[in-house]
């Protein structure tokens, strides 16, 4: 298991490193000690996310599938979406990409959006919509007309928010689903669809509830946005950062973010006790793997957002701004869709993704043919999201909305099946390194170009990238259907 989780996560670092390298031998050469705190964060990266996914596959996943089980067993509705609403908050709030993201809203935001609020109010959101989520599957309501409802929900509270909070809201639901919210989400949704007496239903209903919970946090972001009173604030200048000694970020992060990663666990840890002694009755062999899971997943988080805020963000961060500075929009705009297809082709979540899709169709769509689809999807969200940092009167709606619409026209169309992967998939495809080192490249270019906006601009990023998969994935749905009905 080490060795796959290390090839895993060493696949997804390595690209922006060697990419990083390049950039310092060409256009942006980096002093010694922000590159030492680059490849030691990197290192630091691997090691933790490596750590972490054993953590979750020990300890989380085992925990989602005792409360998916206990809820098909129990038959009751209440008690479906009363273990929904407390899962779905506490593996929320314990998610390492939504505490990356809140900090930087924190940041920017001069504290006014605390990390804590915006993380707490976030995963309330995510476990009401998986509750409902839950509940939805078990009477078997029609996955389109649920998203359709949600969506026209957050459609009214935008209108009434702010661009700001748009673009945050929009991040937050690609960051909240991240590698500990996944596993865990499809596990539960794998076992109440499993009460479904009919298999296809069941195979449909095994996809769609991480698409539910994005939705969640986006309804999460934009309440907190209507109740908050934002005002501008600066990241840290892009020459503090270099003067910082190279261990000094390390040492002074990790009592920060180890005191920050036990709150987050605590409730999953009490909620699993109780759980455990009141119903699950588990035996002592399989607590105590489940209590080792938990330590890693501890362990491996605190390492990892240690890396991640001591040495990969400043780098990205810098070099967004010394691009910006050279202001040739070409290159910044080539590299960032460089950034988004490399990413993509280095996740992991991919991979599996793609397998899964292969499967499904039983071949008649190539993994091959989805990966090209999702790399380049994903390049162009990541370029257009800079390319609204560069260019004053484009904003994220305009490319938000057109989107969503897009997407919707297609639901019609689309088998019920690939609607559910397609939402899903929005969560896959943003993962860490898109939470890390290209939202700190966005914000780094944010903060150089004077007809930018931190606020509103150094957010959006996750949001576009996110929302990439729902059309590339529902095209290739199209596809499907067209081939059937020519082989018929």
């Amino acid at each position: 298991m080490l060795k796959e989780k290390f090839k895993e996560v060493l696949s997804t670092v390595l690209p922006i490193s060697i990419l990083v390298f390049i950039l310092h031998l060409t256009l942006v050469p980096l002093e010694a000690d922000m590159m030492g705190r680059f490849y030691l964060g990197a290192l630091f990266i691997i090691i933790g996310l490596t750590i972490f996914l054993i953590g979750v596959d020990l300890g989380i996943t085992p925990i989602g599938d005792s409360f998916g089980n206990t809820a098909v067993k129990s038959n009751r509705l209440y008690i479906i979406g009363l273990l929904g609403l407390i899962l779905g908050f506490v593996i929320s709030i314990a998610e390492p990409d939504l505490h990356i993201l809140a900090n930087q809203v924190g940041q920017v935001t001069n504290g006014i959006v605390s990390k804590t609020s915006l993380v707490i109010i976030v995963s309330v959101g995510v476990a009401a919509l998986i509750s409902l989520g839950l509940m939805r599957i078990v009477k078997s309501m029609s996955l389109k007309l649920f998203l359709l409802i949600v969506y026209g929900v957050i459609l009214a509270l935008a209108f009434f928010g702010d661009s700001f909070f748009l673009a945050v809201s929009f991040d937050a639901s690609g960051a909240t689903t991240g590698a500990l919210t996944v596993p865990f989400l499809l596990a539960l949704a794998s076992g109440a669809s499993s009460m479904n007496k009919d298999s296809k239903k069941s195979e449909e209903d095994s996809f769609g509830l991480v698409g539910i919970a994005s939705a969640g946090a986006i309804i999460g972001a934009l309440v907190l946005g209507l109740l908050s009173n934002v005002s501008f604030g600066d990241m840290p200048p892009v020459e503090a950062a270099q003067k910082i000694g190279v261990f000094s970020h390390f040492i002074h992060e990790a009592p920060i973010v180890s005191k920050e990663i036990l709150f987050a666990l605590l409730p999953i840890i009490i909620i699993y006790i109780v759980a455990n002694f009141k119903w699950f009755k588990n035996s002592k062999r399989a607590n105590s793997r489940i209590f080792t899971g938990i330590v890693f997943t501890f362990i491996g988080l605190v390492i990892f957002l240690v890396g991640v805020n001591s040495g990969f963000m400043d780098v990205g961060r810098h070099i967004g701004h010394e691009l910006a500075l050279r202001g040739n929009n070409v290159i910044i705009v080539g590299i960032a869709f460089l950034m988004g297809v490399l990413t993509i082709l280095a996740e992991p979540a991919v991979h599996v993704l793609t397998n899964q899709i292969e499967s499904v169709t039983s071949g008649s769509i190539k993994k091959k043919v989805v990966l090209m689809t999702l790399s380049v999807g994903v390049g162009i969200a990541v370029a257009f999201s800079v390319l609204k940092i560069l260019v004053p009167s484009m904003q994220l709606w305009h490319v938000l909305l057109p989107g969503y619409i897009l997407t919707f026209i297609m639901m019609r169309k689309v088998p019920n099946l690939f609607v559910g992967i397609a939402f899903d998939s929005g969560g896959v495809a943003s993962g860490p390194m898109t939470a890390t080192f290209i939202l700190a490249y966005a914000q780094g270019i944010a903060n150089t170009v004077p007809t930018a906006d931190l606020l509103l601009d150094g957010f959006g990023t996750i949001a576009m990238v996110a929302m990439t998969p729902l059309i590339a994935l529902q095209i290739l749905g199209l596809f499907f259907v067209k081939k059937k009905t020519t082989e018929v």
